[in-house]
């Protein structure tokens, strides 16, 4: 590849407006976003207690500020039961689901090189 054209393929990472990476797929790229999300791709409606059972390591907060984010970008739906205590479940939205078939390609490579990247 030839210096101009490399130079040309990254102009479009240096834009912060319309970088896809910075705008798009940092909001559901970290640790904790794509595990909520996993979760609930295998389950219909998912209680926020049963959320964090499924990833003991993350704190209510985080979880709450997780949820709170994929919600405002439109990938999860939160539904809140008018009862006494009030229930509350978490489910993908159609946006969520269009995305997971290319999380699922992501998390089938992880698994295959998973021995291949060393530890941190």
């Amino acid at each position: 590849m030839k210096p101009l054209q490399i130079e040309e393929n990254l102009k479009k990472y240096t834009c912060t407006a319309s970088c896809p990476v910075r705008n798009v797929i940092s909001r559901f790229s970290g640790k904790w976003s794509m595990l909520v999300l996993c979760v609930l791709a295998e389950n219909e409606a998912t209680r926020f207690n049963a959320i964090g059972k499924a990833i003991p390591d993350i704190s209510p907060k985080v979880l709450s500020d997780t949820l709170k984010n994929l919600e405002a970008d439109g990938l999860i739906s939160r539904k809140l039961y008018a009862e006494i205590p009030p229930r509350v479940e978490y489910s993908l939205t159609d946006l969520g689901r269009s995305l997971m078939p290319l999380l699922n390609q992501l998390i089938s490579w992880a698994v295959q090189n998973f021995n291949h990247i060393p530890p941190r």
